[in-house]
Formats: C-alpha cells, sequence, structure tokens
C-alpha cells in the first residue's frame, strides 16, 4: 500500500514518521463558503445578532480548531502554529460569507489540514451562532487553495 503514507505494508493505519524530516517554512491557505437567507445575512452584516458578533466569534473559532486540529484528526502531528489568520469576505448578491484560513509554521509536515479545519469550525460557528434564524444555511466549497514548504513544494489549486 505504498500510496497511502498513513498505512503501513500491511495496511494499518499509522501516523507518518517525520522525524528525520528538515523542517522548512510550511503554509496551508483553505477556504470556505456559507451561504444564508438575506435577513441572516443583514443581521451578521449589521452586527445585530442576539448571540453577539458572529464574525468574530467564528475568527477565534477558526483560530482555535487550527490550534487544536491534531486533537479531531486522528493521524495528524500535533503542531506548533506560527501564524493563523482567518478572514471573511460577504457578498451581498449572494447572501454568503467567504472564509478563509491561512496557517503558517516551520516544522516537519504540512498544515493543510489545520487550514481546512479553520476554516470548517469557523463555519460551523457562524451556522451554531444564527441557527435560530435560518436552519437552512448551507456550508459548502471548503478546499485548499495553495500550500507551499515541504518535499512536495507549492501547490495552487485551478480556478
Amino acid at each position: 500500500m505504498p500510496d497511502f503514507t498513513h498505512l503501513d505494508e500491511k495496511g494499518n493505519v499509522r501516523m507518518v514518521d517525520v522525524t528525520e524530516k528538515e523542517p522548512t517554512v510550511r503554509s496551508a491557505t483553505a477556504q470556505g463558503i456559507i451561504s444564508m437567507n438575506r435577513n441572516t445575512f443583514e443581521k451578521i452584516e449589521t452586527k445585530n445578532v442576539k448571540k453577539g458578533n458572529v464574525l468574530e466569534t467564528a475568527r477565534i473559532a477558526g483560530v482555535m480548531a487550527a490550534k487544536k486540529t491534531a486533537d479531531l484528526i486522528p493521524m495528524c502531528h500535533p503542531l506548533n502554529l506560527s501564524h493563523a489568520k482567518i478572514d471573511f469576505f460577504p457578498d451581498r448578491k449572494t447572501a454568503s460569507i467567504r472564509i478563509v484560513a491561512e496557517i503558517r509554521l516551520t516544522g516537519k509536515t504540512g498544515v493543510e489540514m489545520e487550514a481546512l479545519t479553520a476554516v470548517s469550525v469557523a463555519a460551523l460557528t457562524i451556522y451554531d451562532m444564527c441557527k435560530s434564524l435560518d436552519k437552512g444555511m448551507k456550508i459548502s466549497d471548503i478546499v485548499l487553495l495553495l500550500k507551499t514548504g515541504g518535499k512536495s513544494g507549492t501547490y495552487t489549486r485551478e480556478k
């Protein structure tokens, strides 16, 4: 089973051994989109949701999630992140918010899972804070946009 790094030669799951790898600067950028009804979008935009400032709460949740990814994804290495940034790009036309997470460190393994987890939890936090207004919100398009560093080099998602 050589194609899957999280499987040994017998097919058993394992954490990848990165002991001998040299640390390099690594980064990952991921995005996700949460779509909602116009009323919910306007309440978030005007900071008029009863539970508080939705986007700032989601930003904090995304950063915390990036730092805790190894506690959620079984074969992820615990990492000492040096940078975690969550940004929101509201789109009035579609009543949606694009969430972008940028994660960086100097280490022996990449931060793709941390970026994807940050975006996912930020979106879930928005849903949680607004579910009383709109249970039909939709979380979608959670993807890796960019990855740099490490043996495999740079990956950029095609548009």
